[in-house]
């Protein structure tokens, strides 16, 4: 037998039990086969071989029944067994003569343990593998799991008893429910509520979580942008069709009083220099929305609050003027805290308020026992477990979105002396907005006037009794009726862009779920509508197509005189009566949120009409809804593009956003979220809220957590893997030091000044600390590499009669504006005056003969005017708009440099010259950082030495010190402007490429001083180019600068 025969008999016997062995009987049967060779062995051999292993087997199994010179002759005895050279004895001898006697119930017993252990043997299995599993992989079947009758007979058996082990092993049905079910909570309002203690939702959360990426921002979970891609065409929608964004995060104040003393306190929040305030004609009225940006209390041009939009109420009676007015305050939420407390301080306004109008509903809550028991179960079993009975929650209708806020804290507060009421609104609304083209067509189409109440429904109860009483009035009927027209002339307009900025209308509509298609489909306008369907667009003139950029009025395309009223409505407005909604009574829009009809009974309904698809009538249970239009204007400065991204925002009372929501999506509207309103900001040129308000506290701390955003992703990734920003000369590649930026112009402007004052010998006397000119700092005048800035350094000029009396004067104004200095201080601010923001426009543009002469307000560009604006602003920053001539992309925080004259040179005489190129930087950390990394593996093992003989555990690092970063500038920016071989004048908060206008564009801002140095230095056919390097390039490309105003 070979060694292999050995090992599978020696495998084989394994598993069997420790008091069973053939090894005598193996043996025996060997010995035949060896002396008989390859015959049968005899019958006296069998009979020998079968008493030998009977007797072993006694042996074996009671060795104590056997006398003791059997066991020693057994012991001494040798089994011999054949292995690679010849026969030897093996290890366990055994006889094989037959014992004398043995024990009967011993040897039964002996016997019926081997034949249990057997049969458990056979039974049992030694793996956890089915019986199909045990066949060869050639016999297996898929099908034989779950069809015994594929296996062979013999294991059909064995099979079926395995398939009734495993249903009777089957787990039984948990309590708990499924997961769908699991997720539609007992009361889905109330654990909605729960998880926005820390984040507001909208009402249109749900709706924007399956389909966007989500973030948190300024308390509220909004949706950033689709996770399809739709980049283009977001685009596209807001440029032909329509595009639908829910800013109901934006936050509204109310404030009631006495319109003399709303206006003399809000008037010290606002300048007339820097636009509109509360007090304008037309918006005063009601008529139009206004936008200003706010300051505190007589601090205008510095201490920002923020931009905001507001509404007057229209007055119900115009000749009386001793009314209360009501005035909505829109803002940001990051600007709403700041701008309370100053308007509360401002309108004297401490007293709260308990007002059941800004009050929201208490949260829906369990039983307190209920809520210890429940704690109690929780204790004893690890998974919570969902009770299906509502006995202990109180069942009510509830709005998503108001259940987080404070009922301890007051929402409204009075003035003991004025009586003004500033009251928080903030959720109380949904604000939409519709962005293109076919807003009107969408809003016309989705939204129906509600129907008059005739009377005949007064049997039924019905739960709109104002609107009852509303169409009973004949002042109120008719009004509702004259909005009903105003609305149906808004299908005949083409473009929101041709009705006047800011207009307001008012209408109450009915259930837009009743009329809502059953398929998503795109409403267009009606051709027989539109007089300016037969126009094209030629020679670059809008003659009324839809995807022109320039539209124009309808009225100077239609002569018919049928369409009298759409040119009135274009050239006025909507009327003044037509701008009242009964949204301004918060009691109606409460009653009209408690009275909505839940969408399971409206779809209920529609299961049991008798022709499936048809008109659902509900009758007098039909809601009435109030609601606000409000005109955007789109882009409405600079010269091209003029209307584009305008459209409407519609005001609906809390509780109908979905409501308005779906139908406006069944339309044809394109969703976007937070990405898509910064492209649309960026197409329309005006700062993004709040990014680009650097003089706003707001705008501040949102570049502080930017900042930090960006450094933590930058440290992720490894040195190698990562642009150095030292050796590209960018000094804050995460975020823009405009303090820094403004204070090194102003210190720059002033050694200039100080270097004529002292070459002028007439002045030579004036002490330079008299006029206020500090001492230049050593790295500003320092080259920060090879290139060096002697280039763009100004010569030192040669001094003439004229330049004599000239530096005379500019000594006394020193003198002069000592004090003024003193008062206005040098803190930042951003020009928003518009006298001066026209005349730096009409600066920056390239001047020529054929242009036409400038206007007598505008001033040329001369030392004493920079001067004198100056002293106005000597730290400013202006908002600008850059295009680039050539190809390249823009992006934030990209660095705008003042180009040499050589640089100049070079573009005339070549058209193709992109721009010069930076060269690279030295790194002076980098030997730093190796150095602190030595010296912190040197410590480390040291320390680890020294502890490892004393047996302590290593302890934490040392506070205080600032790691090196590989890659950014360390310590204290050194001198910001001069860094590089190109002066930097700005940074660009907004960039990227345009496709309305095929290049390039960028949004940011400029030192005003540095504006003013370069355009004086410029000459006429060049005035105006600037340079852009992307913070991970050395590639300076040409720009173009305008102001937009």
């Amino acid at each position: 037998m070979s060694n292999a025969k050995e090992r599978k008999h020696a495998k084989k016997m394994r598993n069997q039990p420790s008091n069973v062995t053939l090894s005598s009987g193996f043996v025996a049967e060997r010995d035949g086969k060896h002396h008989f060779g390859k015959g049968k062995p005899s019958q006296s051999q069998k009979q020998e071989l079968h008493s030998g292993t009977s007797r072993q087997w006694q042996i074996k199994m009671s060795p104590h029944l056997l006398p003791e010179s059997d066991v020693n002759e057994q012991s001494s005895s040798k089994t011999m067994f054949k292995k690679k050279g010849g026969w030897k004895a093996g290890p366990e001898g055994t006889s094989q003569e037959i014992p004398k006697y043995i024990t009967a119930s011993t040897f039964a017993q002996a016997r019926a343990a081997e034949i249990s252990a057997m049969l458990k043997a056979v039974t049992q299995k030694s793996s956890n593998s089915l019986v199909f599993q045990t066949l060869p992989r050639h016999m297996r079947r898929r099908a034989m799991s779950h069809n015994v009758k594929r296996l062979p007979r013999r294991l059909q058996e064995m099979a079926k008893k395995e398939a009734e082990k495993a249903a009777h092993q089957k787990k039984e049905h948990s309590k708990n429910k499924c997961h769908k079910a699991r997720r539609c909570h007992i009361n889905r309002t109330l654990e909605f509520n729960r998880r926005q203690q820390k984040n507001i939702w909208l009402e249109t959360h749900i709706w924007h979580a399956k389909r966007f990426h989500m973030v948190k921002k300024w308390g509220y979970c909004l949706g950033e942008r689709p996770t399809a891609k739709s980049h283009r065409a977001c685009y596209r929608a807001m440029t032909d069709l329509c595009l639908l964004q829910d800013l109901s995060y934006y936050c509204c104040l109310e404030l009631k009083g006495k319109e003399e003393e709303l206006l003399k306190a809000l008037s010290q929040m606002c300048s007339i220099d820097a636009g509109l305030t509360f007090a304008a004609v037309h918006c005063l009225s009601g008529k139009r929305q206004g936008s200003l940006m706010l300051y505190r209390a007589n601090k205008y041009p510095r201490e920002m609050l923020g931009p905001v939009t507001f509404i007057w109420k229209s007055r119900m009676t115009p000749e009386d003027a001793s009314e209360d007015r009501q005035l909505w305050i829109w803002l940001h939420p990051t600007l709403k805290l700041a701008v309370l407390e100053e308007i509360k301080t401002t309108c004297h306004c401490s007293e709260p308020v308990k007002s059941n109008i800004c009050m929201p509903d208490p949260l829906l809550t369990p039983a307190p026992e209920d809520i210890q028991a429940g704690l109690a179960g929780d204790k004893i079993s690890k998974k919570r477990k969902r009770r299906d009975d509502g006995e202990s929650v109180s069942r009510a209708k509830k709005t998503i979105g108001d259940g987080t806020r404070d009922a301890c804290q007051p929402r409204s507060w009075r003035s003991p002396t004025t009586g003004i009421i500033v009251s928080d609104l903030t959720m109380e609304m949904n604000r939409f907005r519709l962005i293109g083209p076919l807003s009107h067509c969408i809003l016309t189409s989705a939204l129906r006037a509600a129907p008059v109440h005739t009377g005949e429904e007064d049997a039924e109860e019905t739960p709109h009794h104002w609107w009852t009483d509303t169409c009973r009035s004949s002042d109120g009927l008719s009004l509702h009726q004259r909005q009903e027209a105003v609305f149906e002339l808004l299908g005949g307009i083409s473009s929101p862009a041709e009705i006047p900025a800011g207009t307001i209308l008012g209408l109450t509509v009915r259930d837009p779920r009743v009329n809502l298609p059953p398929q998503r489909s795109r409403a267009l306008p009606d051709p027989e509508r539109y007089q300016v369907s037969e126009f094209t667009c030629e020679e670059g003139m809008c003659t009324g197509s839809w995807s022109c950029a320039h539209w124009k009025p309808l009225s100077d395309h239609t002569d018919d005189p049928a369409n009298e009223q759409v040119k009135q409505l274009l050239l006025e407005g909507v009327p003044v009566a037509c701008a009242h909604s009964f949204i301004w009574d918060q009691d109606i829009c409460r009653s009209v949120t408690e009275n909505k009809l839940l969408d399971q009974d409206l779809n209920r309904m529609r299961s049991e009409l008798l022709v499936p698809g048809s008109q659902l009538d509900l009758g007098a249970r039909e809601s009435k809804i109030p609601i606000l239009l409000i005109q955007q204007p789109g882009k409405v400065t600079g010269e091209d593009r003029l209307g584009w991204g305008s459209g409407w925002d519609v005001l609906i009372p809390k509780g109908w956003g979905m409501a308005f929501w779906i139908p406006f999506i069944y339309r044809g509207a394109r969703v976007g979220g937070l990405k898509e309103a910064t492209v649309h900001s960026q197409y329309r040129r005006s700062p993004n809220i709040p990014g680009d308000f650097p003089d706003c506290r707001a705008g501040v701390l949102f570049a502080e957590d930017q900042a930090k955003d960006l450094l933590e992703k930058y440290k992720r990734r490894p040195p190698a893997k990562r642009p150095n920003y030292v050796k590209l000369g960018t000094l804050a590649p995460f975020c823009c030091p405009w303090e820094q930026l403004t204070r090194d112009w102003e210190s720059r402007v002033h050694a200039q000044e100080a270097a004529i004052i002292a070459s002028i010998p007439g002045a030579q006397e004036t002490d330079p600390r008299r006029l206020g000119v500090p001492c230049v700092p050593k790295e500003i005048c320092q080259l920060s590499n090879e290139a060096g800035i002697a280039e763009n350094q100004p010569r030192k000029p040669e001094v003439t009669g004229c330049q004599a009396q000239e530096g005379t004067k500019v000594a006394m104004e020193w003198n002069a504006s000592e004090d003024h200095m003193a008062t206005t201080g040098s803190q930042l601010c951003v020009v928003r005056s518009r006298k001066l923001l026209k005349q730096l426009s009409s600066w920056c543009g390239p001047s020529s003969e054929i242009r036409r002469a400038p206007c007598r307000a505008q001033q040329e560009l001369t030392s004493n005017v920079c001067l004198s604006i100056l002293n106005d602003f000597p730290r400013a920053l202006v908002w600008v708009s850059l295009s680039l001539l050539r190809k390249g992309s823009p992006e934030p925080r990209t660095m705008i440099c003042v180009p040499s004259k050589e640089d100049l040179h070079r573009l005339s005489q070549d058209q193709c010259y992109h721009g010069p190129w930076e060269s690279r930087h030295s790194d002076p950390f980098k030997s730093l950082i190796l150095k602190e990394k030595e010296k912190k593996k040197k410590e480390k093992r040291q320390d680890g030495e020294h502890r490892a003989s004393e047996g302590q555990a290593a302890g934490p690092p040392i506070a205080g010190q600032e790691a090196l970063t590989q890659g950014l500038w360390s310590g204290p920016l050194p001198g910001l402007t001069s860094h590089c071989s190109r002066l930097l004048l700005g940074f660009v908060t907004q960039g990227d490429f345009s496709m309305a206008a095929g290049c390039g564009e960028a949004l940011g801002f400029v030192s005003m001083t540095g504006l003013l140095e370069m355009l004086s230095s410029q000459s006429a056919a060049m005035r105006g180019l600037v340079l852009l390097r992307p913070p991970t390039s050395l590639q300076y490309r040409f720009a173009r600068i305008t102001i937009e105003v």
